[in-house]
């Protein structure tokens, strides 16, 4: 699979029912020997069985020039299963309402990773999250 953006969270974002900078966006560890991309998922109870540790709310984000960007995610004392890709949602509240936004497993400096106990740090790519 390459990064997409989930048809769901590009209809949200076309819609504004995803406000970036307001909404709480969070980003989750995804193993995908549990979890496998299906552009037919829509929300975040479609993904997490494969998702390792806690998932962590994005910060200082930004959308300049049509470019979402954000802090550097750290997900703290993570263990589990291989992680081999990130998915962005909007957090809801509600697993069943918490709608997919993105998908990566491309690209991504430092995956594959085996979680050892220990803080995950990933640096957003100097482009940003993504483009619109």
């Amino acid at each position: 699979m390459a990064n997409a953006l989930y048809p769901i969270g590009k209809k949200a974002l076309l819609d504004a029912d995803i406000d970036l900078l307001v909404d709480t966006i969070k980003v989750a560890l995804v193993d995908t020997g549990t979890y496998t991309y299906s552009a037919a998922h829509d929300f975040y109870d479609d993904v997490s069985a494969g998702v390792v540790g806690t998932p962590v709310t994005l910060g200082t984000k930004t959308t300049t020039a049509g470019v979402f960007d954000s802090a550097d995610p750290t997900w703290t004392s993570v263990s589990g299963s291989t992680v081999e890709a990130i998915v962005m949602y909007k957090d809801t509240g509600v697993a069943g309402t918490s709608a997919l936004i993105a998908y990566y497993d491309t690209g991504i400096t430092g995956l594959p990773l085996t979680p050892n106990g220990g803080n995950v740090t990933y640096t957003v790519h100097a482009s940003g999250w993504f483009g619109l």
